[in-house]
């Protein structure tokens, strides 16, 4: 069974097709620019030369119809029809307090999305058009929703509740939901496999470390806390994204003059490590201006560490101990450095890492020494393989 995997943005598209039988990727690719000058989808498949379709997208659906030539053209295809894509996995951000899992969409689904849009109004309606387009083009096709929320309603209500008056939950569902669900189910259920051991009997720590960053406490295979809250600006100090600060910076640069769309850009996209290092919002240019005596760019890492080191003991205080902490996504996955830094600050917990494991990059490994009293892991992500493997479950 092939399964294609559709993750839209508002300007962009990503995909995947995934032979099932062996989770295969046969090809994948990446539409920019959609309706903006400029417009180019490159599409690549193992064993062959990327290729590149520069042409004008007005919409979404206009780049789901190059995509989906590409992959049965004959000179660099990898099916020969149309109808041998089995079901369509779409990555859809926010889906509320409505979606606990992933659900085959249906018109009530798309309702409820709409719903919930207001919550993500950045990333839901990109979603939605990316579905509809989907619809229209593979009408017989079913689809599937695989939220980056859902693994998160597991939370109890003491980690998800804010402290506000309660009638702002009921009127307006304000409430810690979390994201990147889909990268930490997948890690930690790989960690468990790389353990040797049964999810259910485990506490784990997943570090989703990025431009975006979260953390996610699961306890016996289900998230019980996580950093994002009811946006993904909440949390960890990031690329761009400040994290957690007081709240009442934002009246107090209010009263200064500023206009709430532009604290709101402040804290989006002006802050975290590009904010305080003034060199990048890139970790690579942040840690090589560090590392040639660039004082704001060692405190932006400094911070940034710190705000993990501190985020783990949380959740260790939460579950009542852990088993095994997990770097993944881009930092996490390829920073030998901050994984040294960050588990320098967790010797409480016994951390003894491996050097020459901890040096090795693109593989899931232990990067622990075997006398560590927690295994500390680096999973490479697979958001896509999540998708798939959830669509796979329910259309079947």
């Amino acid at each position: 069974m092939n399964v294609l995997v559709i993750n839209c943005g508002s300007s962009s598209l990503k995909y995947q097709l995934l032979d099932m039988s062996n989770e295969e990727v046969l090809a994948k690719g990446l539409a920019e620019r959609i309706g903006i000058d400029g417009s180019v989808l490159t599409h690549e498949a193992p064993g062959q030369d990327k290729v590149k379709f520069e042409q004008p997208m007005p919409s979404h659906k206009d780049a789901l119809n190059i995509l989906m030539a590409a992959l049965v053209d004959p000179n660099h295809g990898v099916i020969k029809s149309l109808d041998e894509i089995s079901a369509v996995g779409h990555r859809t951000v926010h889906g509320g307090e409505a979606f606990t899992d992933s659900v085959i969409i249906d018109a009530d689904v798309i309702n409820q999305l709409e719903v919930v849009s207001e919550l993500a109004p950045l990333h839901n309606p990109a979603n939605l058009i990316g579905i509809r387009a989907c619809q229209e083009l593979l009408p017989t096709v079913p689809m599937v929703a695989v939220f980056d929320t859902a693994f998160h309603q597991t939370m109890p209500a003491k980690a998800y509740m804010y402290p506000l008056p309660y009638e702002l939950y009921e009127k307006y569902k304000i409430r810690k939901y979390g994201f990147h669900g889909t990268s930490h189910k997948f890690v930690s259920r790989e960690a468990a496999d790389l353990m040797g051991k049964k999810i259910e009997d485990l506490k784990l720590i997943s570090c989703h470390l990025g431009n975006g960053a979260s953390l996610c406490a699961v306890l016996n295979g289900k998230s019980v806390d996580t950093s994002m809250g009811l946006t993904p600006l909440a949390g960890l100090e990031m690329g761009t994204r400040c994290g957690d600060i007081d709240p009442a910076i934002i009246p107090f640069l209010a009263n200064k003059g500023y206009a709430i769309d532009e604290i709101d850009n402040i804290m989006n996209k002006k802050s975290g490590v590009l904010g305080v290092s003034g060199v990048s919002s890139d970790f690579r240019d942040v840690e090589s201006a560090a590392n040639k005596g660039n004082q704001r760019a060692k405190l932006a890492l400094d911070i940034y560490h710190y705000r993990v080191i501190t985020t783990i003991g949380e959740y260790v205080a939460a579950m009542n101990g852990v088993d095994g902490i997990i770097f993944t996504a881009g930092l996490g996955e390829n920073s030998s450095t901050s994984r040294q830094a960050i588990c320098n600050g967790l010797k409480f917990l016994g951390i003894k890492l491996d050097p020459v494991a901890n040096s090795k990059r693109g593989e899931a490994t232990i990067i622990s020494d075997k006398d560590s009293k927690t295994t500390v892991m680096v999973i490479p992500t697979n958001e896509e393989l999540m998708i798939a493997r959830d669509t796979l479950s329910l259309v079947k």
